[in-house]
């Protein structure tokens, strides 16, 4: 028995009553569905109309592209073929209008101007009144691709340069250093030399306080008119000496002297002098009566 159930069991595998092994073995899968691979498009598959989108060139507007057909066939911008390029660009406005006619609004709007262009070659050219030659139609179209052009030149050099977050990054660290705070050394010196900066500072910012000395002419004159009442007359200096050895300041000195002038000048005293370079002498010029 035993050796009856390994017999039959070769012969099921040597001839399985399924076949296993696949169709196709040298080509390669297209794709895989669910794990298992595919090796043919399956006739049934429905594909929808826009799944599929390809975009060849993406221009960013209607000067974009009338600059790129230029450029693309080596035409000289400032003398462009209006017939050729307008039929291009027709082109490319109908693939646009079917799948977006929204987009395609500013690309007829230039498509328009580019037949008016060429419709306006078309017409004989005249010339004006002052027999100047008449501006070619195309110059406005040239002056906008050429500033157009400068711009995106521009554009592209700027985003050329080196970008932080894109070409580079910036490096930060942060260094956390912790140490004991260090107490200066303070000696006798210092605080000698501390102090006598304070006194320093303290001389050139003194204050002086000056008060008005209520000084009176008139007074003096009548200490002077009480000296000269009991005497004949009196050396002009002795009328001075009381109040310099008393320490009266310069100020009182003067005033004193004023008062001497003032009576002098009320003619209620003489200066008198004998001969030049001689003592001067003051006297009452009246008498008490007896």
């Amino acid at each position: 028995m035993v050796a009856g159930d390994q017999t039959g069991e070769m012969e099921a595998l040597m001839a399985p009553a399924v076949d296993s092994t696949p169709d196709v073995v040298d080509h390669v899968a297209l794709a895989r569905l669910y794990g298992e691979p595919l090796f043919s498009i399956p006739q049934d598959l429905y594909i929808p109309p826009d799944a599929l989108e390809v975009f060849l060139e993406a221009f960013e507007g209607p000067l974009d592209l009338l600059l790129y057909l230029i450029r693309k066939q080596n035409f000289n911008v400032l003398d462009i073929p209006m017939a050729e390029v307008t039929v291009q660009y027709l082109a490319y406005v109908e693939q646009v209008r079917r799948t977006n006619l929204e987009l395609a609004g500013e690309y007829l709007l230039m498509a328009a101007l580019l037949i008016e262009i060429k419709s306006r070659m078309l017409l004989p050219v005249r010339r004006s009144d002052t027999g100047d030659e008449p501006e070619d139609p195309r110059a406005e179209l040239v002056r906008r691709l050429l500033e157009y052009e400068r711009m995106k030149l521009a554009a592209q050099q700027l985003d050329a340069l080196p970008r932080a977050g894109r070409d580079f990054f910036v490096a930060s660290a942060q260094a956390e250093v912790s140490g004991a705070q260090l107490l200066p050394d303070v000696n006798a010196q210092d605080l000698r030399e501390a102090w006598a900066g304070i006194l320093h500072r303290a001389q050139l910012n003194a204050s002086h306080h000056i008060t008005r000395e209520q000084l009176s002419v008139r007074d003096h004159m009548s200490h002077i008119l009480r000296r000269l009442a009991g005497v004949r007359f009196m050396e002009f200096t002795e009328l001075f000496m009381e109040r310099i050895a008393s320490g009266d300041p310069t100020a009182v000195i003067v005033v004193h002297f004023l008062a001497l002038l003032e009576l002098a000048r009320e003619s209620l005293l003489e200066i008198t002098q004998a001969a030049a370079y001689a003592p001067l002498y003051v006297r009452l010029t009246y008498t008490q009566s007896a």
